[in-house]
Order: C-alpha cells, then sequence, then structure tokens
C-alpha cells in the first residue's frame, strides 16, 4: 500500500505544480511570441490555430522534475540507475524537440531541424541508455511470457532500443495533431506503465518508476487544462518527443516491450496510417485515406474534432488496460 500512497502522491504534486506552471509559462511564452506555424497543406480548421503558443510541454516536463526533488529530498524516491535512465531519455528527447520547436519559431516555418540531425542526437540518446543499462546489470533478452520465448538479442538489443526509442516518439509526435490528442492518449499509457511497473518488484527501482509515471499522469493531466478544446498552448515536439522517449524507456526497463504495441496501440495505427498513405502516392499514385494520419481522415469526413479525440480517447484507454493485463497475468 505504501508504494500506491507515494504514487498517488506523485500523481497529486504533478498536477498541482502543472497547473501552476501553466499559469506562469503560457503568458511567458506569449510575450516571447513563441508562437506555432501551421502547415499550408492542413485544412482550414487548422489554418485558425495558426499562432497558438507552442512548447507547451514544459508545463508537464517541469513539473516532473520538481516532483521528483521534492519526494527524493522526503525520502519517498529512490535514486537509482533506471530513474537515472528515465531522466536521461525524458529530458533528452524533450530537449531535442525544444531545439526543433525553437528552430521553428525562428524561421517561422514548420520544419524544424534536419533528419539527420534529429537522428543522430536520437542515436546519442539510445547509447547513453544502452551504455548505463548495460552497466547495471542490464539483460539483452526479449522474453514473451504468453509463449514461453526469450531471445538473447545480444547486441541486437541495443539496436531494438533504438528502434523502440525512435519508433515510439515519432508515434507520439505523429499523433500530436489535434487539442488534447496526444496528451490524453499519454495520460493512459502512462497510467498502465505505471500499474506494470508497480507490480514488477524484481526490477530495481521499481517504484521509481512507478512513480515517475504517476507523476507524470499527473503533470499531463493538470497540462490537459490547457490543452484541451479549444487549446490555449500546444505542447510541442519539446513534449511529444519527451513522451515518446519516456514510454518506450519505461517500456524495456519494465521487460514490457511488446505490450508496447498494444498500450500504445492508437499511436501505433497513427504511425500506419501515415505510412499507408506515403506507399500508397508513392508506389500507386492513389491515396487510402482522405488525409493522414488518421485523424485528418475523420476531419475531412466531417467529424468535430472534439469527437474524433472522445472516440480515440476511449480506444485508447481500452487498448491501455488489455495493455494491463496483458502485462501483469498474461
Amino acid at each position: 500500500m505504501l508504494i500506491l500512497a507515494k504514487s498517488i502522491l506523485g500523481l497529486t504534486l504533478g498536477f498541482i505544480i502543472a497547473i501552476i506552471t501553466g499559469f506562469i509559462v503560457i503568458p511567458l511564452i506569449k510575450m516571447l511570441n513563441a508562437r506555432q506555424t501551421v502547415s499550408e497543406y492542413i485544412n482550414k480548421r487548422h489554418q485558425q490555430k495558426n499562432g497558438t503558443p507552442t512548447i507547451g510541454g514544459l508545463i508537464f516536463i517541469l513539473p516532473v522534475l520538481i516532483s521528483i526533488l521534492v519526494l527524493m529530498l522526503r525520502g519517498s524516491v529512490e535514486w537509482n540507475h533506471n530513474l537515472v535512465i528515465v531522466l536521461i531519455v525524458f529530458l533528452g528527447y524533450g530537449a531535442l524537440g525544444f531545439a526543433d520547436d525553437f528552430k521553428k519559431i525562428i524561421e517561422h516555418n514548420n520544419k524544424g531541424l534536419s533528419i539527420v540531425v534529429k537522428f543522430i542526437a536520437q542515436l546519442a540518446i539510445a547509447v547513453a541508455f544502452y551504455v548505463i543499462y548495460k552497466q547495471n546489470g542490464g539483460t539483452s533478452t526479449l522474453e514473451v511470457s504468453l509463449l514461453g520465448f526469450k531471445w538473447n538479442m545480444g547486441w541486437g538489443y541495443a539496436l531494438f532500443i533504438l528502434f523502440l526509442l525512435v519508433g515510439t516518439t515519432n508515434a507520439v509526435n505523429i499523433t500530436d495533431g489535434l487539442d488534447g490528442l496526444c496528451g490524453g492518449l499519454s495520460v493512459m499509457a502512462f497510467l498502465a506503465y505505471g500499474v506494470i511497473a508497480w507490480g514488477s518488484y524484481w526490477i530495481s527501482g521499481y517504484e521509481s518508476l512507478a512513480i515517475f509515471s504517476f507523476i507524470l499522469v499527473g503533470g499531463l493531466l493538470g497540462f490537459l487544462l490547457f490543452n484541451a478544446h479549444p487549446a490555449r498552448i500546444f505542447m510541442g515536439d519539446t513534449g511529444s518527443l519527451a513522451l515518446g522517449g519516456a514510454l518506450a524507456t519505461i517500456a524495456i526497463l519494465t521487460h514490457h516491450e511488446l505490450s508496447l504495441a498494444i498500450i500504445g496501440g492508437v499511436f501505433v495505427i497513427e504511425t500506419l496510417s501515415s505510412m499507408i498513405q506515403i506507399i500508397a502516392i508513392r508506389k500507386f499514385n492513389k491515396k487510402v485515406f482522405l488525409k493522414a494520419p488518421i485523424h485528418h481522415h475523420f476531419e475531412e469526413l466531417g467529424w468535430a474534432e472534439t469527437d474524433i479525440v472522445r472516440v480515440f480517447w476511449v480506444v485508447g484507454f481500452l487498448l491501455a488496460m488489455f495493455g494491463v493485463i496483458y502485462g501483469v497475468w498474461l
């Protein structure tokens, strides 16, 4: 029960500090004129969002750091290598996203950093992850408990980590296209992994991973007060890359890598819809969807933005709960 109490404390701290941070950060961002430039290829409804403040990921990133520090000082969080890893990835990808957002703001477009620069930075973060992980006795075995399957991947596990980190960060980034969509789905995903980490008592620092997840859930709930339709601020790549990196990291550290495809199922669907659309256009000169990723397809069909978000949240919640069932009991 103690870790449950700590998790609830972390969630509450994250939520309260996120609200306070939002009331401070939003006016500051407006004053600095750090605003979103919407792509000209997006529909007219989204063109109306042009100029909305961005870099809102700070509203949940800063509360995570403050809450972790507060809980460490009072002895509620244990400092260990797994917590170090998740913080390095979370902050590393957040910093990469901030650089990308900053470039977009300065140049008044939505291009940001080049693909090569992003990939090199992502690779560096993945290498830091793997080095710390292996130095502290991390295993290179991929396990599917439901099938009783174990595979020692050796050095291939480092490539697998890179694939998960890059794939998940890009998937979360792609999903960040409607007010509250990515934030709400992330709440459900981290809630699921918080429960999974909470039950992974054989893992070093499992309590810290669970508490981190619940703090982030609280921070995201606070952020949604400002990001739900109509959004007063966007999380930007600062937020989406940090969330994707942390999500993949916790999946790896709890040895529930494959459950990421279930818990983050909506992120996967969004990414697949974009890939299918690109292949269909380039190879067959035809569209499968009216517009990709798939949330834009529903917009083109005439769905209200809030209706799309609600439906995606419900799907995300159901998949997250299935992921918990798989991760805890199967």
